[in-house]
């Protein structure tokens, strides 16, 4: 049962404790209230600000569909790294039969997340408000948070988990976004999907399990879908032979012999690929800005492939389609949308083609991620911190620029920190996410400023590495 966000209220008696505000009740937020309030015994109290979604759903899991599955088994799932088992038992608890080896759907893992607040309210040191955060301030105390119904909520620390802002909708209809909702296309009409990543898999998978007998066409550049999981057993590989700060080139070249090292062991590419996850955080933060550029251009949508796979029950069904040729896959560029909704016309270019094709379809659906420009597509409360100078918009423009331990490095948002810092529990197991993007920034106390703009001597809030 999903935890209703509106039914957590504070307590008097913990008024006087240490005050974090978290921005956004996605799985981020939740997870990072979870650990804040996981000791009993933590002399901290959380708020978490969401407006849209059930706590813990977000976008990714607000799903409701029950082929959208997660890409990653139950055994690496659990919030708590020093408690593997603890999604497993959620389930049992729940009367699900699963093994560790599962992958259950998305809705699934939403409550999952929903719930782990449910035992941490009891004791007063939750507060959960919907609502929208417009602004952040800084205060005398640390940092008061805005929102939209009027409220203004101090606070010692803030964190931002706001996750992803999505795509505005087409203004004409033409062409729907990934998690529009929408009634069923035509059964027998063609649609058209661009994009060949994982939000692809669902919208095909979805329309398979509905019966729809059209053709699906899916356009991206490369053509190239998420590969598939299988049983393996990651390498061990150990920082020391990992070529950290190397060209992005030697890089490549060194996980391929990785993958050919798994192979000669009876294992496959898969097990190179999620041995060398522990290190993808330093490897990241060592490369050469120019590498990292080099790296989005070049290498990312192969790593993306092979890192974000498919579970072998959802890509069942679309090799099916491809098989039976219900579904094709074209490598090209879309390039535009004419017509009326529900007879549109798609114009797109082949890949290598310097002519332009056209395709008739009854439905277009965008599964091109939600990887938007950080300034353009910022929230009023990003566009607030950028547009007053507190925040920045990182180098390659993913998101926004943030220090080593997560904290946001300019001078005007450390003013934001307070004189007495929460007393925050750190697991050593806990790691932040190793992501392109940066999902979630602080504001923390009792800092001091180094020479290379980093800031010493803080808690390291840390949140589990397996979303």
């Amino acid at each position: 049962m999903k935890f209703d966000i509106t039914t957590i209220v504070p307590a008097p008696r913990v008024a006087h404790l240490p005050h974090v505000v978290i921005i956004g009740g996605g799985a981020s937020g939740v997870l990072m209230a979870a650990h804040l309030l996981r000791d009993p015994q933590a002399a901290v109290r959380v708020s978490v600000i969401e407006g849209r979604h059930m706590l813990g759903c977000g976008v990714a899991y607000s799903t409701s569909q029950p082929s959208h599955l997660l890409n990653t088994r139950v055994a690496n799932m659990s919030a708590y790294a020093d408690d593997p088992e603890h999604f497993g038992r959620w389930l049992s608890n729940r009367g699900e039969e699963t093994t560790g080896a599962c992958f259950v759907s998305r809705g699934t893992y939403g409550a999952y997340m929903t719930d782990l607040l449910a035992p941490l309210a009891s004791d007063g040191r939750l507060r959960c408000l919907r609502a929208t955060c417009l602004r952040l301030a800084p205060t005398d105390r640390g940092v008061a948070a805005h929102l939209d119904d009027g409220q203004v909520i101090p606070a010692d620390a803030a964190v931002l988990a706001t996750g992803h802002a999505l795509p505005e909708p087409d203004p004409e209809s033409l062409v729907l976004g990934a998690w529009q909702v929408a009634p069923p296309p035509p059964r027998d009409g063609r649609v058209v999907i661009i994009g060949s990543g994982l939000s692809m898999i669902d919208q095909a998978g979805a329309l398979l399990a509905a019966g729809h007998q059209g053709e699906i066409v899916a356009i991206s550049r490369r053509a190239q879908l998420p590969r598939v999981h299988a049983p393996g057993q990651p390498l061990r590989i150990s920082m020391a032979e990992v070529p950290l700060g190397a060209p992005v080139s030697a890089l490549m070249s060194w996980l391929r012999k990785l993958a050919q090292r798994a192979e000669q062991h009876g294992g496959t590419w898969r097990d190179a690929v999620d041995g060398l996850r522990p290190h993808l955080r330093r490897l990241w933060r060592d490369l050469p800005q120019a590498e990292r550029a080099r790296f989005l251009r070049h290498a990312a949508p192969w790593w993306e492939v092979h890192r974000h796979r498919l579970p072998p029950e959802s890509a069942a069904p679309i090799e099916r389609a491809l098989r039976s040729g219900q579904m094709r896959l074209l490598a090209g560029r879309f390039e535009g949308a004419s017509g009326t909704r529900g007879r549109v016309t798609v114009l797109w270019r082949p890949r290598g083609r310097d002519s332009s094709q056209s395709l008739e379809a009854v439905r277009v659906i965008d599964c091109r991620g939600i990887l938007r420009d950080p300034h353009e597509h910022a929230t009023p409360l990003i566009a607030d911190l950028l547009g007053s100078g507190r925040a920045r918009i990182d180098p390659l423009r993913l998101g926004l620029d943030v220090a080593p331990c997560w904290t946001l490095p300019d001078a005007p948002i450390l003013a934001f920190a307070s004189s007495v810092p929460p007393p925050v529990p750190h697991s050593g197991k806990s790691r932040p996410f190793p992501r392109y993007g940066n999902r979630s920034a602080c504001w923390q106390s009792s800092f001091r400023r180094t020479s290379c703009g980093r800031q010493d001597n803080l808690p390291c809030w840390s949140l589990p590495e397996n979303i």
